[in-house]
């Protein structure tokens, strides 16, 4: 007997009626799709029947859990995912994909106790929270780089416009060149020091 055949033997079952209401015949109560994803987590093996005819109708109804969940904005499945699955169908590997993908999420299950400690010692308990205060973080000082890069440009631009008049004739050791590429140097100076503080402060 297989693992599957095993585990449906064990099951709660379900009935599904005609009127789309989905009866627990473990509790002799009436349970929703959100009820059924519940006891997916907690780790509550299930199988549904229609109740009309009899036929085992699980793999829908999970399907169906899959699709209520997505659209509630619990994007689970990418969607370049999503469209390589579809492309499996009728394909000549389609045999070979559910096994697969079986394979894959019953080794993720395993490690993801791992993964969890994993993430938590970089991260901390919260780690979406902390990837997206880091995104923020680093917008901040790409922030604080631009301002100290604007007046800089505007401080070349200045430089670089047409001479006077009365300056043309003038050697370029008169017009103060020696005293701007001075002033050059001291500004860049100043604001690589203000990068490296903003840096090592994130």
């Amino acid at each position: 007997m297989s693992g599957e055949q095993t585990a449906t033997a064990n099951a709660v079952v379900i009935k599904k009626y005609a009127n789309r209401r989905l009866y627990n015949t473990a509790t002799s109560t009436y349970v929703t799709l959100d009820d059924l994803a519940e006891m997916v987590k907690k780790g509550t093996d299930f199988v549904v029947y229609d109740a009309k005819t009899g036929e085992e109708i699980t793999r829908s109804v999970l399907t169906q859990i899959i699709f209520e969940e997505e659209g509630k904005g619990q994007n689970l499945l990418p969607i370049r995912f999503l469209r390589q699955l579809i492309r499996f169908y009728g394909d000549s590997m389609q045999a070979f994909v559910p096994g697969y993908l079986e394979m894959s999420l019953e080794s993720l299950t395993k490690e993801q106790d791992k993964l969890r400690q994993q993430m938590a010692e970089i991260w901390g308990a919260d780690p979406f929270k902390a990837m997206q205060e880091q995104t923020e973080r680093n917008m901040v000082m790409f922030h604080d780089a631009m301002r100290m890069f604007n007046p800089f440009t505007a401080a070349m631009a200045g430089q670089q416009g047409p001479p006077k008049p009365a300056e043309t004739a003038k050697p370029r050791e008169a017009q103060g060149g020696k005293d701007d590429l001075q002033a050059l140097k001291d500004q860049l100076s100043a604001m690589q020091r203000k990068i490296d503080a903003i840096a090592g402060g994130k």
